[in-house]
């Protein structure tokens, strides 16, 4: 399982012309998931995007988790994370989950960061989605699980 994040200003997602969720300071999540991806590896993932320390703290240091500064996530569900780019130039998607097994494992994981008390907003999974962000820093982190 990969979890692409971006630490931001502003995120939001519209489907079909609707903004269906937008948050504030915080990240934005871009999930994928891969054959054999567990709930427990989702869960693991959630743990660590909720405490993983990059928000500046009062001298400029990267020290705070989104814990610590109250932030939000917006979850997007991103099968191209399993993109596989070694043969010519069409990208191959075999490496990502089935859609139900995906879906189920990228809800598991915004269970997660919410149970740990985080607002989550969230994308429509395997919906066409425009994503609007303000990337801060600009810091973008990749989690995977297993490493």
């Amino acid at each position: 399982m990969r979890v692409l994040l971006q630490r931001v200003t502003r995120a939001a997602v519209t489907v079909e012309g609707r903004e269906v969720a937008a948050i504030g300071r915080g990240f934005l999540a871009l999930v994928g998931v891969t054959h054999g991806d567990t709930e427990e590896a989702a869960v693991r993932l959630a743990a660590k995007t909720v405490k993983l320390r990059v928000f500046e703290d009062d001298a400029g240091l990267m020290n705070r988790s989104l814990l610590d500064v109250h932030g939000e996530l917006l979850a997007v569900s991103q099968f191209t994370l399993y993109a596989d780019t070694r043969k010519g130039n069409r990208p191959g998607f075999t490496a990502a989950a089935a859609p139900e097994r995906g879906d189920a494992l990228y809800r598991a994981y915004i269970d997660a960061v919410a149970g740990a008390g985080v607002t989550v907003g969230a994308g429509v999974f395997g919906a066409r989605m425009q994503v609007e962000l303000v990337n801060d820093g600009p810091v973008t982190i990749m989690l995977e699980e297993p490493r």
